[in-house]
């Protein structure tokens, strides 16, 4: 190639290497610039190899770009042609005169290690006029032209003048705006996305810490923290329960000071947590410390966010239509999450859910900003759960990892959102989901039955609690749609049924059986999209399918989890919890406003459809 001169840039040096990627060459100064300006001027044995020799003797020449062909416009304006920079190239011939009006011809480099494949918009300045840069070709000096053609990418021409001197406008520190000179570089169009359906998900997970007795860590973790004044959230029942008192107990021993606020309500309305709330801004904590189920989970992470936001309305982070649905932009304090019962997978979400007393419906706040820092799971708190604490969590688990295995994938999801900051938490089904999905769903099929019917069976109760955060882990980022869309006027329109070994005080249909009561009639709706999917799900609960048609998987998934709750002694149907046909215009109202779940169904479904599936839900067997 021939040695460089010395006091040459790195630039120049780098740009003749063949393994680096092709430069762009000023034919006005004949010097090399990557990215970083001009290098002195080389030498004509240098500049060669980067000319597209020609057969038989005599020197190379340049390859030349014909007037009207495809290319940016055809001068940079800072060297327009020959003689404006004062002399002839590097190593060649001054070119003929050109014809007044014609534009200058243009040349495109070349290396040894082949073409430049280079995506760059040409940009040029009036000479003298000073005028903005005209859009892909439009300047005074070439015809409009499109660049690149349509389908492939061709390496750009640069301008012909040349000159063994500076350009004229880069030596006068106006800086040239060809390529060589300019650091600027004209972005390469984006492909247009089709439609409006989002391309992309991701995953928010809380950090999860395992095993029997980790609780006496929490201490430590608030310590380490650096902590000072910590909310320790809990509800009246577990205040006096083995967990708080093991919290309590790291608490004290590492000398952490807190307090506690027991008046949670199991199934939060909007103003329990108002008086949370108020508690926690009262109390200006620096972290916070949430023993319990979902309910003081959820409890908790609403408190830390408007504490946190003390000039938001509560209506604010709401989601909408009920609420704003503004994302969360503040930072929160520490958030550490200890579940007591193994069901909601709320210490791994960003979720929180309360009913909105004024409209009777079910509603929430979900950003991933509100996920607990830390996720504290220890299976020695699940064996004090009554039988039916278990099996109504455990309800919700399989409904957890039913829906959000069923849910409609990500990629169809709409609208695409304009910022990542506006993704919501909920996406529909995607690979990684599936995984923690179908794993919880296994875990339910193998232990629930033997949770619920044996209390020291502390195999099987803490695979549950494990299979609680699997299934959390899934639906915190796809999603649920219908079970759990018409389970939220099911609880927020309950009349005056009370649920067995719930100690409370009101009128309460749990969560988990809201949520389970609807899933045969759910899953035989939606099984018409995807309905593999759904015969995959019915086979992990037990069903034969070696002989099942591919069109029957709605109605073999509905028998299934029939059989399966009809062996767990629930209850038959919504009649059995107080409701009628008389309700279910007032239960369809109620599900409406929860579009940020039910358009995540595979299936839309008008009010007839939302009609036609609680009038199924009226009794199970």
């Amino acid at each position: 190639m021939g040695a460089l001169a010395e006091g040459h840039s790195v630039q120049a040096r780098a740009a003749l290497a063949p393994a680096v990627q092709s430069p762009w060459v000023c034919s006005g100064c004949a010097r090399v610039g990557v990215g970083a300006g001009c290098g002195p001027a080389l030498p004509p044995e240098a500049a060669l190899p980067l000319a597209r020799p020609r057969p038989g003797p005599g020197p190379a020449e340049p390859r030349r770009w014909r007037p009207g062909g495809i290319g940016p416009p055809a001068s940079c304006g800072s060297c327009s042609g020959p003689g404006e920079c004062g002399g002839r190239g590097a190593g060649g011939d001054p070119p003929p005169p050109r014809e007044p009006g014609r534009p200058p011809r243009l040349r495109r480099p070349r290396s040894p290690a082949g073409p430049v494949f280079l995506p760059f918009i040409g940009r040029c300045r009036q000479r003298g006029g000073g005028e903005a840069d005209r859009s892909l070709g439009g300047s005074p000096h070439a015809p409009r032209q499109r660049w690149p053609p349509a389908g492939r990418l061709r390496d750009p021409p640069v301008c012909r003048g040349r000159g063994p001197g500076l350009c004229r406008q880069a030596a006068a520190g106006q800086g040239c705006r060809c390529p060589s000179h300019c650091h600027t570089y004209s972005q390469v169009p984006e492909r247009p996305i089709l439609g409006n359906t989002d391309y992309a998900f991701e995953m928010a997970v809380s950090n999860i810490r395992y095993g029997e007795g980790v609780t006496k860590e929490v201490g430590m973790d608030l310590q380490n923290l650096g902590a000072r004044r910590v909310c320790l959230m809990t509800d009246k029942n577990l205040s006096q329960l083995p967990p708080v008192n093991a919290v309590l107990n790291s608490l004290a021993k590492y000398g952490i000071n807190f307090q506690m606020y027991d008046n949670v309500r199991v199934e939060p309305t909007d103003q329990s947590f108002l008086d949370a709330i108020k508690f926690a801004k009262k109390g200006e904590f620096d972290a916070y410390v949430a023993v319990g189920g979902g309910s003081v989970m959820d409890t908790c992470k609403a408190a830390n966010l408007y504490a946190s936001s003390p000039t938001s309305a509560f209506l604010d982070y709401v989601n909408a239509p009920i609420g704003k649905g503004k994302p969360v932009t503040v930072p929160l304090k520490p958030l550490i999450a200890v579940p007591t019962t193994a069901g909601t997978g709320s210490e791994t979400t960003g979720v929180a859910i309360f009913d909105f007393k004024e409209l009777k419906v079910k509603t929430g706040i979900a950003s991933r900003a509100i996920k607990p820092t830390l996720g504290i799971i220890d299976p020695l708190h699940t064996l004090s759960m009554p039988e039916r604490v278990v099996a109504n969590s455990g309800f919700d688990v399989l409904c957890h990892a039913l829906e959000s295995y069923t849910a409609l994938p990500y990629n169809m999801r709409s609208p695409c959102p304009s910022n990542p900051i506006n993704r919501p938490a909920y996406q529909g089904s995607n690979p990684i989901s599936d995984v923690w999905a179908l794993h919880a769903l296994r875990i339910v099929a193998k232990y629930l039955k033997r949770a619920i019917r044996n209390p020291e069976d502390r195999e099987a109760r803490a695979n549950m609690h494990l299979a609680s955060a699997f299934a959390g882990i899934g639906f915190g980022n796809a999603g649920v749609h219908l079970c759990h869309g018409m389970s939220y006027p099911i609880s927020g329109l309950v009349k005056t049924y009370k649920a067995k070994d719930y100690n409370v005080d009101h009128s309460l249909v749990p969560h988990g059986l809201s949520v389970v009561l609807t899933s045969p009639a759910v899953f035989a709706f939606t099984a018409q999209i995807h309905p593999e999917r759904h015969l995959e799900a019915a086979e992990i609960l037990g069903a034969d399918i070696r002989t099942a048609r591919i069109k029957d998987a709605g109605f073999i998934l509905a028998d299934t989890l029939r059989k399966f709750l009809f062996d767990l002694n629930v209850d038959d149907g919504l009649a059995a919890i107080g409701y009628s046909k008389a309700d279910i215009p007032a239960l369809v109202k109620g599900t409406l406003p929860q579009e940020r779940v039910t358009k995540l169904s595979p299936r839309p479904q008008t009010e007839e459809d939302l009609s036609a599936l609680f009038e199924a839900s009226m009794k199970l067997y």
